[in-house]
């Protein structure tokens, strides 16, 4: 059974909301940003929460105490890819723009337990208790497997899920070699299939429509 101690939170915070037509993490469910409410449940999985976000400032105001903010570094106007360093942190060598996978990647490098769950900013039907049951069950995963996530028709569902540590290095080569699909990278190697006791806690709030739907 794997405890608060020995797991780390990710929550990425660094998508531009085109299509919310506003900051989807700064969306209001009864009072608590969208932000707020998924640190708050990551906070009920794991002693330790990193926030990861190109703008920080932006989210300086909301209480999150126990959360540590790791600022997204651009990788536009740089040169080859980005590196693993000595100081739990990722060197920016690339010309491309960012993406959740490149986000996941910065965060990762600080990261000091096993295994880390990794969380979109934008669900607003989480649930704890399939969260935390999830990660009762990391101990049972094949020493082989780098995540643990659900799967759907479309494929993994790499926004709300589980990677080991040790994972950094094949990541910041598929990285550095172009990639920026999770899908892509996930086919490469072994993951375990979670069960999905409550498919709505995947529901991510992309649209207008859809931040009509939760409220």
């Amino acid at each position: 059974m794997t405890t608060h101690s020995e797991l780390s939170v990710i929550v990425l915070a660094g998508g531009k909301s085109s299509r919310m037509g506003r900051d989807k993490a700064l969306l209001p469910i009864k009072g608590v940003t969208l932000l707020q409410r998924v640190c708050n449940i990551a906070e009920s999985c794991a002693n330790t929460v990193y926030v990861v976000t190109p703008w920080p400032e932006r989210y300086q105001h909301l209480l999150l105490p126990h959360c540590e903010f790791i600022k997204e570094v651009s990788l536009v106007n740089e040169n080859v890819g980005i590196q693993e360093n000595t100081e739990n942190s990722v060197t920016p060598l690339a010309s491309t723009t960012n993406g959740p996978l490149v986000g996941f990647a910065q965060g990762l490098a600080k990261v000091e337990t096993e295994w880390v769950l990794l969380l979109a900013c934008d669900l607003p039907r989480l649930q704890v208790e399939v969260l935390q049951a999830w990660a009762a069950g990391l101990g049972n995963v094949e020493d082989e497997a780098i995540a643990a996530l659900a799967h759907h028709p479309k494929g993994w569902e790499p926004l709300c899920g589980f990677y080991r540590r040790c994972c950094l290095p094949q990541l910041l080569e598929f990285i550095n070699q172009g990639g920026r699909s999770f899908q892509q990278w996930l086919k490469q190697y072994p993951v375990e299939v979670l069960p999905l006791p409550a498919p709505e806690i995947l529901f991510n709030c992309n649209t207008p429509e859809d931040w009509t739907l939760v409220r």
